[in-house]
């Protein structure tokens, strides 16, 4: 069939297009008529008139003409940046790009742009329309939000991804107004998960700072996982290829118009280029609507690979390290049969025949499910137990004695007005006593209690760290004429100690703000805490002697500032987390650490013990949270489903728990077992700085940056919060702020201060919970 005739192998009528057809293809060149050709015998009559059409309007020889020298300096004009002020264009005027551009010379960001134009060249650049990205994002936003409900969990995650790369797309090709409409318009519905990659993206305003930024450069040679359910997927698919369907009627148009064309492609450049689909065989409903994050994300990094092609998923690399020991850490027999004994005297003395019941203490019962570990399995340890060792024990068969049972479930079935509602506050929650710092110039940035409950202690930015006894004691350092050679023994040291005392004490020794103190444990609430550590922006960690209210040690090895530093549950051992990206474990016999802790991708924000001492828990600015075998220093679990960096971290007394929160206002309770997440608790209106559970692991209590103690039912079904009686409101709470939407049902209960961030929770093993935190007054900024 020769060319001139394509309108002849039509079915049915002459179409305006076919009929023009023959005098279209003898003014084009001899590929193209081929491809009519070439369509025709295979029956496109769509793609066919499509080309045809281009053809008529002579659109086709675009990317075959070349662009002029002035037409590309004056289009890479936008990469030149103004080095006084880099969020400007140093060209005003478009007619003066080429003087000012040669009087430039060669800047570096267009050197690297044209050294990063791939074989398409120029004429993409030059051909790149922005609406057409606006137009994709809206069409596929009113797709999303019009989906069914059951679908709407699994493909809110992919407007992120493509939104970033649009954004990104627009900055790095110099559509800087464009790049600013789209994001004002877009960026709102996404705030809520992502406000923090969001306000960062919204600072990158040239190409120069896409190039240079380690985000966007992740965002663009990573692939961002979304694991999507398979029927989900299907009609994810439909609706790219065909414009149509999952949508509810009269919520998306799909694809029409040459713009919506535009649109779609933009849309299919990014998933084809930039996601990776982890397309699951459970069906959408049976996924919990908050799961579908859990492994969402850049994760290349993220995640160990066990195998270089398999996609990154945290459950298959948590399965791949086998179950943990999360019982509690044994007790030696000789250890546990002295505190029995003394146990028993002093019952004798105390002439109580119900103490005989407090053995039982002792020996707990055996947790099903959960693996304890042997005397060999554990970090090595003095052989011989001291007094205090038995001290402690003591203490804590009568703290088990003598603790408030925490029942939260009673609260959630009771009317909070009616006159059951007050006994069951008393069962449900925690009496908690809150300590205000005031007249905090700088800040405090963090405080702490000692196990005992006989001093607490806070780290200012000012570099200093200061005491204070909870029970009006005097806090007694050394004399400054005494000389070394007259301290022999502990009798001789208490004589060199000054007399006087006050309530309060002074350490001064860091270069920078302290950021984290950790009392001494040993002692548990049996003993006053011998020793204290402190981590500083100095890049250091120190432990300090109570006895003396001097600096021992500086441990140094982190090239950062060191942001938090917790002991070991038996003491000798102590972590710190830092802005080098590691963990590190270090013991008081030795300044040098004895293991690294490496693979997160950012800031290791906070670090904290197992009760069994055998792992480590690390949250860091990349999102994750990561356990850790203290001895092999191997990575054994990984938590993804934060859409923020991570503040702090807190480990059930039972062990088998972790919660993580920080900067996306969610906190996460994992199963440490199965690494998996068991739900999502929501209701802080701001980032969360301190987290802690009660003794018996039913109760979790967190503080934070929107002045709010909150108290969670570890162990409620969560989910969308209901509308809640004004009985706890009104009785015990005087809400400062409209209960908000986000609430889910297992928040029990809020207590709101007046001006005061909470930096820290701690629950006593009585169930006492305490809190502490600095007031800002109104005109502080």
């Amino acid at each position: 069939m020769s060319a001139a005739t394509p309108a002849a192998s039509s079915s049915g009528g002459v179409s305006p297009v076919n009929a023009s057809a023959p005098d279209v293809t003898q003014s084009v060149s001899s590929i193209d008529r081929l491809v009519l050709e070439y369509l025709r015998s295979r029956g496109h009559k769509d793609a066919e008139r499509a080309l045809n059409e281009s053809l008529e309007n002579g659109s086709v020889d675009e990317s075959g003409k070349t662009v002029s020298a002035e037409d590309l300096i004056k289009t890479l004009a936008v990469y030149a940046q103004k080095p006084s002020r880099p969020g400007d264009n140093v060209l005003k005027e478009s007619a003066n790009v080429l003087q000012e551009l040669t009087a430039m010379g060669n800047p570096p960001s267009i050197q690297n742009l044209i050294a990063s134009l791939g074989t398409v060249g120029a004429e993409e650049i030059l051909s790149v329309d922005p609406t057409d990205k606006e137009e994709g994002f809206r069409e596929l936003e009113a797709w999303v939000e019009g989906s069914l409900d059951m679908y709407k969990p699994e493909f809110r995650p992919i407007l992120f991804p493509i939104f970033c790369h649009f954004h990104l797309d627009l900055v790095q090709r110099g559509f800087k107004e464009a790049a600013l409409r789209f994001y004002a318009t877009y960026s709102r519905s996404l705030a809520a998960m992502h406000h923090a990659t969001l306000h960062h993206l919204s600072t990158l305003l040239l190409p120069s700072h896409v190039q240079n930024d380690d985000d966007a450069q992740r965002f663009k040679n990573e692939k961002y996982v979304i694991r999507m359910s398979r029927s989900g997927f299907s009609l994810l698919v439909g609706w790219l290829t065909e414009g149509v369907g999952g949508e509810a009627s009269g919520a998306g148009d799909g694809f029409s118009g040459e713009k919506g064309k535009r649109g779609r492609a933009a849309i299919m450049r990014v998933v084809n280029n930039h996601l990776r689909f982890d397309v699951t065989s459970a069906s959408a409903t049976a996924v919990s609507p908050n799961a579908w994050e859990e492994s969402t994300g850049l994760l290349s990094q993220l995640i160990p690979q066990t195998s270089a092609s398999a996609i990154p998923n945290p459950h298959a690399f948590n399965a791949s390290k086998g179950e943990l020991k999360l019982g509690p850490a044994p007790i030696s027999e000789e250890l546990r049969a002295e505190t029995e004994r003394v146990i028993r005297e002093q019952s004798v003395l105390d002439r109580d025949p119900n103490a005989q019941y407090d053995l039982q203490f002792l020996r707990p019962p055996a947790i099903p499910g959960v693996i304890s570990p042997a005397e060999s399995d554990m970090l090595p340890y003095p052989q011989s137990f001291k007094t205090v060792d038995v001290q402690r024990e003591v203490e804590k068969v009568r703290d088990a004695r003598k603790r408030i049972r925490l029942e939260p479930s009673a609260l959630s079935s009771v009317d909070m007005n009616s006159v059951q509602g007050g006994a069951a506050r008393a069962r449900g929650l925690p009496s908690i006593c809150a300590y205000t710092l005031h007249d905090v110039g700088e800040g405090a940035p963090c405080c702490t209690f000692s196990p005992d409950l006989t001093l607490m202690a806070a780290g200012f930015s000012e570099s200093y760290i200061r005491l204070w006894s909870l029970k009006n004691e005097k806090l007694k350092g050394l004399r400054n004429d005494f000389s070394l050679s007259s301290v022999k023994d502990s009798g001789s040291l208490s004589k060199i100690q000054q007399k006087e005392g006050q309530t309060t004490r002074k350490l001064v020794g860091h270069s920078g703000p302290v950021y984290s103190l950790s009392f001494d444990p040993l002692g548990g609430s049996a003993a006053p805490p011998r020793y204290l550590l402190s981590a500083s922006a100095d890049a250091t960690a120190r432990l300090w002697s109570l006895d003396t209210m001097t600096n021992v040690v500086a441990f140094r090895g982190h090239q950062n500032p060191v942001w938090d530093v917790q002991w070991s549950p038996m003491g000798i051992y102590f972590a710190t987390a830092s802005r080098d990206r590691t963990a590190r474990l270090w013991s008081t016999d030795r300044t040098s650490c004895l293991r690294i802790y490496a693979g997160h991708l950012s800031d290791v924000d906070c670090v904290r013990f197992h009760p069994n001492s055998l792992y480590l828990a690390t949250g860091s600015s990349d999102w994750t949270a990561r356990l850790w075998d203290v001895q092999r220093g191997a990575c054994v679990r990984v938590f993804i489903g934060h859409q923020g960096s991570l503040s702090t971290l807190a480990i059930s007394p039972d062990g088998r728990y972790l919660a993580s929160a920080g900067e996306d206002l969610a906190i996460n309770l994992w199963d440490l077992g199965s690494g998996r997440r068991i739900k999502k608790m929501t209701g802080h209106t701001a980032s969360v700085y301190s987290l802690s559970f009660s003794a018996e692991s039913s109760m979790l209590v967190s503080g934070g940056a929107d002045w709010t103690v909150r108290c969670w039912d570890v162990r409620g079904a969560g989910g969308p919060g209901k509308s809640r009686e004004s009985g706890v409101a009104e009785s015990i709470i005087t809400r400062t702020i409209d209960d908000e939407n986000n609430e889910t049902s297992d928040l029990l209960a809020t207590f709101p201060t007046k001006r005061t961030p909470i930096t820290n929770v701690h629950f006593t093993p009585r169930n006492l919970c305490l809190v502490a935190g600095n007031f800002l007054a109104p005109d502080s900024r």
